[in-house]
């Protein structure tokens, strides 16, 4: 076994992009950044239509049942999930800078409590589309305008769900990792500083 606890005896060592990169964790975030962008962008994009009765001319409803919490609600959390992929690739950049442990058990510990959080807000938020879309009604949108891009959010709702849950579960094996280090140096403190 390598010294330190989880990496931390190479803390301090030059930023490698290269490993940084083959991290599957690093990866599934990546990708989580994408579907956000597809959700938050088509909602954003083709998410409201112009209203086609002339009672009600120039006003904008959502495509999702003329809900407006429903758009909202997609447009939120593709935002903030975005935001939350960049904090969590600037953490990964990080990480192996970091050498104590308990500070590594906490960044890991939010990577657990936070996307096991976002997985359940992308379930929330697919049932809440996929819902709103079953009822909507044919007359509100007659020419099917931003058809494709209202499934595309489901779907990438649906999607962003697995992508999330994966992540929690690796900051989970990540976390046992840690832990494991932690008592290894503990028992074998002679051996760790080898």
């Amino acid at each position: 076994m390598e010294g330190g606890a989880y990496g931390a005896g190479k803390a301090g060592g030059a930023f490698d992009p290269y490993t940084l990169v083959r991290q599957p964790h690093t990866i599934l975030r990546v990708v989580s950044w994408v579907f956000s962008i597809v959700v938050f962008g088509s909602i954003v994009n083709e998410g409201y239509l112009n209203s086609p009765d002339e009672a009600e001319e120039g006003k904008e409803f959502c495509i999702y049942n003329r809900n407006p919490n429903a758009c909202s609600y997609g447009v939120t959390v593709g935002v903030l999930a975005f935001l939350t992929c960049l904090l969590y690739l600037a953490l990964d950049v990080y990480f192996p800078q970091i050498s104590s442990v308990k500070d590594r058990k906490k960044a890991v510990l939010s990577d657990i409590g936070v996307s096991a959080f976002w997985a359940f807000l992308w379930f929330v938020g697919f049932c809440f589309l996929a819902n709103q879309w079953q009822v909507s009604k044919p007359k509100d949108n007659p020419l099917n305008e931003g058809t494709d891009a209202a499934r595309a959010a489901i779907t990438f709702s649906f999607f962003s769900i697995f992508t999330w849950s994966l992540t929690a579960a690796l900051a989970v094996r990540r976390f046992k990792d840690l832990t494991f280090q932690e008592e290894y140096n503990t028992l074998f403190p002679t051996s760790a500083q080898l």
